[in-house]
């Protein structure tokens, strides 16, 4: 009998080698690489029964009505619901939230329909006791199993109409030779239960652990198989966390859910933008900026500090902020507007843990770098958006009227953006062709611009 082929694959990234290495090549982890059982080459499957092939015109699509699972942040984060038959992975940091997260929605739908919970990292007594702080779950099925086969047959037998499996890093299959957790072990266990939600109906959800830079552990073919990837994100030692989609097949992925953690349970906030867009008054180095998330226009404040360094090569820390975003922009300050910050390190940060992806949060960045920088706060009840060009001038950004009027509802007097659009109410709209005159018209200086 032919000896078994041994290759070393990466448990964070999946990068497969003859031998073993002690750093990824693909990640540049350490010790990350383990030994398995590498898949007989020339060995075929045996064939299926063949399906006809058809023209889109003649397939007949069925619309299925999406599943409330009770928590409206995680519909909007989802599209609308859960879409039955669906496989959905929820990853994240530990202790950020997950397994409370799922546990609530099971609660919440297990008084319409049959759930069941899959828990290989918790006992079922561990369960309970969490279920009892949130106050429910009788209904609740419960099945501590990491036997792969076994879960897929008591889903086969059991039929639930939704499914947690917390996690898919922890279920073994016995035909894999490797440890759980393994790549091998992970896409088996992804590919199995995929076909098992498909056949069955039911509704997934696959809780996934992270690596350091927080990408989901294991394969990346774990992110391609599923329907949904939805990420959670924030300070494990502060109460707001964001529930972002990454991937989406039946909604947007540019949705966000806030929660704020309390002793019951992650409670959903409808208006975080009164949570995070109250800054104090007269501090410099804060400004609010008006973003868009999928459809909810969102307040967020945005804090600045320039502090003289004596390095050769001044630091641009950013919190929230893509790094490579806020070089260009202290570039554009120091080209455009005149502000001195080549000995100068600047840090940015945006309040709450949020982290700001769309480019209309720019306008934003560079004011509150100018109030640093210059000492001077932003005039009170002024709130910003727009886009900054390499050329120095604002471009105007998607959505500007949903903006406007939740800068409306939230009481600010002015708003200063690159677009000319008409003021809704009493608020006061100012259109800044460029990034000096934006600056001129916030920072109240009282000097003529010249852009």
């Amino acid at each position: 009998m032919p000896k078994a082929a041994v290759q070393h694959a990466c448990g964070e990234c999946g990068y497969t080698s003859s031998r073993w290495l002690g750093k990824c090549p693909g990640c540049g982890e350490w010790g990350s690489l383990v030994e398995e059982i590498a898949p007989r080459a020339g060995v075929r499957p045996v064939p299926s029964e063949t399906r006809p092939i058809l023209r889109l015109v003649d397939v007949e699509a069925v619309a299925a009505d999406r599943l409330t699972t009770g928590i409206s942040e995680l519909d909007r984060v989802l599209g609308g619901g859960l879409v039955p038959a669906s496989l959905v992975l929820v990853s994240g940091d530990p202790g950020i939230g997950k397994s409370t997260l799922l546990l609530m929605a099971m609660i919440e739908m297990s008084t319409d329909q049959s759930t069941l919970l899959v828990t290989g990292e918790e006992s079922a007594a561990q369960v309970k006791l969490r279920a009892d702080r949130l106050g429910g779950g009788d209904e609740v099925m419960i099945l501590a199993e990491t036997d792969l086969e076994n879960v897929c047959r008591s889903i086969e037998t059991h039929g639930p109409v939704v499914c947690v499996i917390d996690s898919v890093q922890t279920l073994h299959d016995p035909n894999v030779s490797s440890a759980p957790g393994s790549v091998s072990q992970v896409r088996e266990a992804a590919a199995k239960l995929l076909r098992v939600a498909k056949e069955t109906g039911t509704a997934l959800f696959l809780v996934g652990h992270v690596t350091k830079d927080g990408s989901v552990a294991g394969p990346r073919v774990l992110e391609h198989l599923v329907d949904c990837v939805l990420h959670f994100e924030g300070d494990r030692y502060r109460a707001h966390r964001i529930l972002r989609a990454v991937k989406n097949r039946f909604g947007s992925t540019n949705e966000i859910g806030v929660f704020e953690m309390t002793a019951d349970g992650l409670v959903g906030l409808s208006d975080p933008s009164e949570l995070f867009g109250r800054p104090e008054a007269d501090q410099t180095g804060s400004v609010v900026t008006s973003t868009i998330e999928g459809t909810r226009p969102l307040m967020l404040e945005i804090q600045a500090l320039v502090s003289p360094t004596d390095l050769a090569m001044p630091r641009r820390v950013a919190t929230g902020v893509d790094p490579k975003r806020l070089a260009m922009i202290v570039a554009v300050l120091s080209r455009h507007a005149g502000l001195r910050l080549g000995q100068s390190d600047v840090y940015v940060n945006v309040a709450g843990g949020v982290r700001i992806d769309e480019p209309g949060a720019d306008l934003g960045v560079a004011l509150a770098i100018a109030s640093a920088s210059r000492q001077v706060p932003v005039t009170p009840g002024v709130v910003c958006f727009g886009e900054v060009g390499l050329t120095g001038r604002l471009r105007p950004v998607s959505q500007a009227e949903r903006r406007l009027a939740e800068c409306e509802r939230l009481g600010f007097a002015t708003v200063v953006t690159g677009v000319d659009a008409p003021s809704p109410g009493t608020m006061r709209v100012i259109p800044a062709p460029t990034v000096r005159k934006a600056l001129a018209v916030a920072l109240d200086e009282g000097r003529p611009s010249d852009g």
